[in-house]
């Protein structure tokens, strides 16, 4: 079987309940820029992203596809520093955990203010 023409992921979809108080904390505490904000059916339509990056993160509000704010697990967001990140996370009072060395890196894990689940990684050279 030939394999598919994929080249990336477009977006990763982070439910909220609360669109203006996310974008405060992924533009504020995090750092990402506003890709996209406009208003279309069903709902306001707003992405953000690390600068450079080439997947985007929706901010998906209620209504917008039916999922459930909270939800999202596992995204792994590398850093080049992620002690001095944690640092950063924790004085603007965001509960870390970590970070630990793990065989494939320095790892933490946090949450936004909807639970969505994140993780920031300094990637162990050559794994």
């Amino acid at each position: 079987m030939e394999p598919t023409n994929i080249t990336h992921a477009s977006f990763v979809t982070l439910p909220v309940a609360d669109q203006d108080r996310a974008l405060r904390f992924y533009t504020d505490v995090l750092g990402f820029e506003v890709t996209a904000d406009r208003d279309m059916p069903p709902g306001r339509w707003l992405q953000v992203a690390p600068k450079g990056a080439q997947t985007v993160f929706t901010l998906s509000g209620p209504g917008m596809g039916g999922f459930t704010p909270g939800e999202t697990r596992g995204i792994m967001l590398v850093t080049t520093d992620v002690d001095a990140d944690c640092a950063r996370l924790a004085v603007a009072g965001v509960t870390v955990e970590g970070p630990d060395d793990l065989p494939w890196g320095r790892m933490a894990s946090f949450r936004d203010p909807d639970g969505n689940g994140l993780m920031l990684i300094t990637e162990k050279e050559g794994f």
